[in-house]
């Protein structure tokens, strides 16, 4: 199994207002807007994608923007903490960059060899930075006026699930998907697919006690995690099936295709493709520049477009 999953594919959180979130994520954060659609669950709400410049797997963060949804709560049972990799002599820049903008930011500080700053997005998500000296050659950072490609984020370096005070998540991530336990520090453990991974990790923090989560905005939805085609989901989906988890069929997300169940401490997690890729219904140097919809929905592009809030580009 270790060999199937390769990294991540990508984080889908929710927001509230589409707008305050680009204008964080792309404007704040420098990534790029890669994808304006529609929750292909939900077509009257947003669905928006940010990333490197070409969207590599990995390197994806996507937002369900749900106006009226009331506020989460991040506990057991979702992914509380996102952070990105970023140079390792960037994280000073990136510090400075928060502060003089008014974002509370905590550290620089130390974790399994790593340093971090750490801070929350406007809706409270807690998310890191991880200076990463290691190569990430796989990634094509954005660079934009306010943040250059040599101190730009490159991609996802690790999400952290909060567990229920038991190994059954521990478990899970060793013996159906294939992770192997790479370091444990106090009440966390780390876990990558290779013992030579520098990134795509996923911590599991034990803590005495800890609430549920509660889905809303200000939350981690679902972590996915990639894999290189459909005959590898295949594999992957049969062998939970066999082993008793409740797994989705197969579903076409356009951009990629997605399987869906959750482990047992209740994170909703995802196997998608690398592929077919975020080029499939935009041109490389135009992307997120429109409404993109899946075929099913074309007929409802009018009453969309005229019905979803207006984005304007981070500043404009």
């Amino acid at each position: 199994m270790a060999e199937i999953i390769s990294d991540f594919h990508h984080v889908t959180a929710i927001c509230g207002d589409p707008q305050d979130n680009v204008e964080f994520y792309s404007g704040v954060l420098g990534l790029r807007f890669i994808k304006k659609t529609v929750n292909f669950d939900d077509p009257g709400t947003y669905h928006l994608y940010y990333g490197d410049a070409v969207g590599t797997p990995g390197s994806v963060i996507t937002f369900f923007a749900w106006l009226d949804a009331p506020h989460g709560r991040s506990g057991a049972g979702n992914a509380n903490t996102i952070a990105f990799s970023v140079p390792a002599d960037a994280l000073g820049f990136w510090k400075d960059r928060l502060i003089s903008i008014g974002v509370d930011v905590n550290g620089p500080a130390a974790r399994f060899d790593e340093t971090f700053i750490s801070f929350r997005d406007p809706t409270g998500i807690r998310l890191e930075l991880t200076g990463n000296a290691g190569p990430q050659d796989q990634f094509t950072p954005w660079e934009t006026r306010a943040v250059e490609s040599g101190v730009a984020i490159r991609g996802i370096n690790c999400v952290m699930l909060a567990a229920r005070g038991d190994d059954s998540t521990e478990k899970f991530l060793e013996d159906s998907l294939g992770f192997k336990l790479k370091n444990k520090e106090g009440y966390r453990a780390r876990y990558a697919v290779t013992d030579d991974m520098i990134s795509s990790y996923v911590d599991v923090e034990t803590p005495h006690a800890i609430h549920d989560g509660r889905n809303g905005t200000g939350v981690v939805h679902h972590v996915a995690f990639r894999v290189e085609d459909e005959h590898a989901q295949s594999r992957i989906r049969d062998r939970l099936v066999k082993t008793g988890v409740d797994v989705s069929a197969v579903i076409d997300r356009t951009y990629f295709k997605s399987i869906y169940f959750r482990e047992p401490g209740g994170t909703l997690f995802e196997i998608a493709t690398s592929g077919p890729g975020f080029t499939v219904d935009e041109a490389e140097d135009s992307l997120g520049e429109k409404l993109c919809l899946p075929e099913r929905y074309e007929f409802m592009r009018e009453d969309l477009e005229g019905s979803l809030p207006n984005i304007q580009p981070p500043g404009s």
